[in-house]
C-alpha cells in the first residue's frame, strides 16, 4: 500500500469516531422524539391534510435521511473545527439548539395536538437552521450545503402545519 493511500485510510479511521457519534446523536433525537409520540401519530391520518401532504410513511424515511444528513455535517464540523473555532463552536450550538426545538415541535403538535402552537415554533426552528448554516459555511461549505435540505424540510413542514392548523379548527 502506497503512503497516500495508507494516509487516506489513517484519515478515515481516525474520523469514524466522531462521524458515529454525531450521526447517533441526530439519530437519537429521532428516535427519543418517535418514542415520545407514537402514541399520538395516529392523529394525523385523522386530520384534514392539505393537498402535498405525504402518506404518513414518508415522514420517517425523510427524518431518517435528514437526521443522518445533519450528523454527518456537524462531524464535518466538529472535525475541522480548528479552522474557524468560533464559528465551529457557534455553529455547533445554533445545531445543538435546532435538534431541540424540533423535538419541542414534535410534542406540542402530536402530543398536545396544539397545530398552532406549533406552527409558531416553526420560524425558530428555521431561524436556528439558518444560523447554523450560515456559521457552518464559515468553516466549511460543504457542511453547511448539507443542512439545506432539513431548512427545506422544515419550509415544507410550516406549510403542512399551517395548513393542518386552517383545515382542522
Amino acid at each position: 500500500m502506497s503512503d497516500k493511500t495508507k494516509a487516506i485510510f489513517n484519515k478515515i479511521k481516525s474520523n469514524i469516531l466522531p462521524y458515529s457519534v454525531a450521526i447517533a446523536i441526530a439519530m437519537a433525537i429521532e428516535i427519543i422524539s418517535a418514542a415520545l409520540t407514537k402514541d399520538s401519530m395516529g392523529i394525523y391520518e385523522k386530520l384534514n391534510v392539505p393537498p402535498l401532504a405525504p402518506p404518513p410513511l414518508i415522514f420517517p424515511i425523510v427524518w431518517g435521511l435528514l437526521f443522518v444528513l445533519m450528523g454527518i455535517s456537524s462531524a464535518m464540523i466538529y472535525t475541522n473545527r480548528k479552522r474557524y473555532p468560533e464559528a465551529a463552536k457557534k455553529g455547533l450550538i445554533f445545531y445543538g439548539l435546532s435538534l431541540i426545538t424540533n423535538l419541542v415541535w414534535s410534542l406540542v403538535f402530536f402530543n398536545l395536538q396544539a397545530a398552532f402552537l406549533a406552527f409558531l415554533i416553526l420560524p425558530v426552528l428555521f431561524y436556528l437552521i439558518l444560523k447554523t448554516i450560515f456559521e457552518y459555511r464559515k468553516v466549511l461549505p460543504t457542511a453547511a450545503y448539507l443542512q439545506i435540505p432539513y431548512a427545506l424540510w422544515v419550509i415544507f413542514a410550516g406549510y403542512l402545519n399551517c395548513a393542518i392548523w386552517l383545515l382542522n379548527q
